[in-house]
């Protein structure tokens, strides 16, 4: 086991600038100690995939990342065969210039990162980004890896895992994952942090920042949270706007200031428009 308690995780991810609740750590720190996948829920920019990052970065181990997308398969998740190469081979074969081969060997086979983090020498991290924006049928696929931890490829057979490698998969709920899924993983739901919690967050992410700034930036995101908007701030656009406020010489909040940066705190127009003028007023005064 990596970690004794869960409060030596918490410190652990705290020094890879990730400051996890205890809920969170308690989570990580069973999927550590079960050995078994955890599957991290909530909206996006919340610190899903940070997450990840942090406990790869904290125990020494090589994040592998597979970015879920529609249309997602085995070839570009787990391994494909190096056609160009099998082709050029079997050409110089004709030719006399190199010994006949098994074209379906490891020689040709092209590792993607289900397989690699299978493989992998060194006991690795397999993040399996955005497992919600793949297609069931590519959900049904992982069923064996998160079941067993191997993978069967036809030509070679089963390949077993060298090492069981830690899995986090993360899922900004756009759909519903399936219960067999689900069942093979610890859960744990990652919502937006207390306003403290995200000054904390703040001041750990955008060192030299200014308390009053960091305070501020805080509250005035925790009230976009409350509007109706299409897609409200998450904690990386946080961050991502106080350190924009501070290249700008930024110590406090002011409207015009705010009004210049908003495209780092809000990614859709309409939102913009919504909390411009007279509705940013209010919410600086809230705010202050």
């Amino acid at each position: 086991m990596a970690y004794e308690s869960i409060a030596e995780l918490e410190t652990a991810l705290a020094r890879s600038s990730y400051l996890a609740d205890r809920g969170l750590a308690t989570a990580l720190y069973l999927a550590l100690a079960l050995e078994k996948p955890l599957l991290l829920e909530g909206e996006a920019g919340v610190g899903k995939t940070e997450a990840a990052k942090a406990l790869a970065s904290s125990l020494g181990a090589p994040l592998i990342r597979l970015q879920c997308y529609e249309g997602l398969d085995v070839a570009n998740a787990v391994y494909e065969w190096n056609y160009a190469r099998q082709l050029l081979h079997v050409r110089a074969a004709e030719a006399g210039t190199v010994d006949e081969a098994e074209l379906f060997s490891r020689e040709f086979l092209i590792r993607r990162p289900v397989l690699e983090a299978l493989e992998s020498e060194r006991r690795s991290l397999l993040l399996v980004d955005e497992i919600d924006r793949a297609d069931e049928e590519f959900e049904a696929f992982l069923l064996e890896v998160l079941s067993d931890f191997q993978v069967t490829i036809p030509e070679l057979g089963t390949i077993e895992a060298r090492q069981r490698p830690y899995v986090i998969l993360t899922s900004n709920r756009t759909r519903e994952l399936h219960d067999a899924l689900k069942r093979r993983c610890l859960y744990h739901w990652i919502g937006h942090p207390s306003v403290e919690r995200e000054i904390e967050i703040v001041e750990l992410r955008v060192p030299g920042v200014p308390e009053r700034l960091a305070e501020q930036s805080a509250r005035f995101a925790a009230e976009l949270r409350a509007l109706d908007l299409q897609k409200p701030p998450g904690i990386a656009e946080t961050i991502d706007w106080v350190r924009a406020l501070v290249a700008l010489g930024r110590r406090e909040l002011d409207a015009e200031h705010v009004q210049a940066t908003l495209g780092s705190l809000l990614k859709v127009h309409e939102d913009v428009v919504a909390v411009r003028d007279e509705a940013l007023a209010g919410l600086l005064a809230r705010s202050a």
